[in-house]
């Protein structure tokens, strides 16, 4: 089903009018809104931001191919209908909202101080208030009567409405966490933010995370977005700000199931001499796109990018980074690994965006594909848009098979065909999840990694 919204338009001097076919999924999240608005939580200025936000997605529609950015990922096509929006979500019991915690990624313990969600709500909190600034962590708790910087995030990156994506989430979001990190304060304790299901049934749900830390600060971030029992189409923002000299090790973990959708968006904005660590790993079926936008707003800052997805049956994984050297002096490292089996599908596009005056930058990518099956596809896009004239830039990209050589080594001191071709993946994988910090969750991640290998037969080409 489809909808036609009427643009006046100017033909040879003389008005007309065209109709533009909205998608089945595009009314329905339309109609969410309207329906749901006055159950979203928020003050007066919110709710100014969410009616301009629909506003300019009704406008815009989900992202297609014929939107440069998305032209690997047609979330039109791939998204034929809308799920209902969770706005009530039906909690477990304590002994169950624990067990989701001491359980969100095995090896490594989150449950020192960490946030809880079922469903895009609240759930359970512990270990924050002596971390944070706000007392709570709950976006919900403040967007009522929030307090200023708190209010300007939000609104900062609520006004690039254009993003199709972008704007639903602002319209739509109901819950996620806040935190504010005082200045000088190193934590050693990982900060989890887990998001998990409750609901059997299919579910939209829309969060955003605030993090702002301040100049100096140490801190450990963990994202952990759990498989979900029902399907699920998530749209997921997580902001954080840096102050000078601040330092941010942000892990991320998406694990995708059929006929699910996750939307993530990580925007990041450096002051001078900060440092930005992020590692993301994403491992199964279904639709995943993990946008980043990286801005250095002040000179001698880092930002070093590694990243794993783990793709079976018809997975289609996309991680998309625009990284802006805004000033001087910044340095920008991405690499990005992908194990392909069935027809699993990867994409990467990575722009690096060096502006005049930054002078000094010295930027790489690289973006490497693993296919265990000839049905696997590997679509690659890496730029560099370069204003300035004393830079050390470069980015690269391959894709490959397993070495039938390296295999032959292998099985030839006795060891079994499955085990060489699980340790080679492994061995691929594991530079880029060298890059995760600290080492308790490294060696969290590697399991995860393992577990997949140890599930899929597909890996055996003979």
């Amino acid at each position: 089903m489809s909808i036609a919204q009427p643009i006046k338009a100017e033909a040879a001097g003389r008005p007309m009018t065209v109709q533009i076919l909205k998608s089945k999924a595009e009314t329905a999240l339309a109609e969410a809104f309207a329906d749901n608005e006055a159950r979203l939580p928020g003050g007066d200025w919110l709710r100014q931001l969410r009616r301009a936000a629909i506003g300019a997605f009704t406008a815009e529609g989900l992202p297609h191919r014929r939107v440069e950015e998305w032209k690997f990922t047609d979330v039109r096509a791939l998204m034929r209908e809308a799920f209902p929006v969770a706005l009530d979500a039906n909690l477990p019991k304590p002994a169950a909202l624990d067990a989701l915690v001491r359980n969100a990624l095995p090896g490594a313990d989150l449950t020192e101080a960490f946030a809880l969600f079922i469903d895009g709500r609240g759930a359970a909190q512990s270990g924050l208030s002596a971390i944070s600034e706000l007392d709570g962590a709950f976006l919900s708790q403040f967007v009522d009567h929030p307090p200023a910087w708190l209010e300007t995030e939000v609104s900062d990156v609520s006004g690039h409405v254009g993003e199709a994506t972008l704007a639903l989430n602002t319209a739509l979001f109901t819950d996620g966490a806040v935190i504010d990190i005082e200045k000088g304060r190193e934590i050693e304790t990982p900060i989890a933010l887990i998001f998990a299901d409750a609901d059997k049934g299919a579910r939209t749900v829309v969060t955003r995370n605030v993090v702002r830390v301040g100049a100096g600060a140490k801190i450990v971030l963990v994202e952990c977005h759990l498989a979900s029992e029902a399907a699920r189409q998530a749209n997921t923002l997580t902001q954080i700000v840096l102050g000078d000299g601040a330092e941010v090790v942000h892990v991320k973990l998406v694990a995708s199931r059929a006929g699910s959708v996750h939307l993530g968006r990580t925007v990041a904005r450096l002051g001078a001499n900060a440092s930005y660590r992020p590692f993301q790993l994403v491992s199964g079926d279904g639709l995943v796109r993990n946008d980043l936008s990286v801005t250095f707003r002040g000179q001698h800052s880092t930002f070093d990018l590694g990243a794993a997805a783990l793709a079976n049956r018809q997975g289609h994984f996309d991680t998309t980074l625009v990284v802006d050297h805004a000033v001087p002096h910044c340095t920008s490292r991405e690499l990005v690994k992908y194990v392909l089996a069935d027809k699993g599908r990867a994409v990467f596009q990575g722009k690096v965006i060096v502006r005049p005056d930054a002078q000094k930058t010295d930027g790489k990518q690289m973006a490497q594909a693993l296919m265990l099956s000839p049905d696997a596809e590997f679509d690659s896009k890496p730029e560099l848009e370069i204003y300035a004239d004393d830079v050390v830039c470069g980015h690269g990209s391959t894709s490959a098979e397993i070495d039938p050589e390296l295999i032959f080594y292998l099985r030839s001191r006795g060891i079994p065909l499955d085990e060489a071709q699980a340790m080679l993946v492994e061995s691929f994988i594991g530079e880029a999840i060298d890059k995760a910090e600290p080492e308790a969750i490294q060696n969290a991640l590697r399991g995860i990694a393992r577990a997949w290998l140890a599930g899929e037969a597909h890996i055996k080409q003979g």
